[in-house]
């Protein structure tokens, strides 16, 4: 599961509300970095499910809209929505979305010590089909 801040629970984490806040649901971000620690101390490696691919439609607790316009860090509709998943895309050739992403990803491994990444929704981020309908 993903542990980044998220509105809709029974999206189990995967429609990101807020990118640099641990999951209040698994307990205090003080909690998730020992239990990280205690993890390197057994010599187990920690991965982030990070979900870059997509995040929150909200607007009131997302990034949608968060300049008052619809593609300040995503995609204007209707390439800029998921369907299926009732999300916004990123705009990847914005230089101002890569930098968000990765200072994002930096601080993860900064604050938390994760020891690298699992990407969600690939396919998303690579084609504008999104792998939807496609063998």
């Amino acid at each position: 599961m993903a542990v980044m801040e998220h509105a809709y629970y029974a999206s189990f984490g995967y429609q990101v509300t807020s990118f640099f806040a641990a999951s209040s649901r698994y307990g205090t971000p003080e909690e998730l970095k020992q239990l990280i620690d205690t993890a390197h101390s057994l010599d187990i490696v920690v991965l982030l499910d990070v979900v870059h691919s997509h995040a929150s439609q909200n607007t009131e607790d997302g990034l949608n809209c968060f300049d008052g316009s619809d593609s300040c860090f995503f995609h204007s509709p209707p390439r800029g929505e998921h369907v299926l998943w009732g999300s916004r895309l990123f705009n990847y050739s914005s230089w101002e979305v890569l930098r968000f992403l990765l200072s994002n990803l930096r601080w993860w491994m900064e604050e938390y010590r994760f020891d690298g990444f699992r990407f969600d929704g690939v396919t998303s981020m690579m084609y504008h089909h999104h792998g939807i309908g496609k063998d």
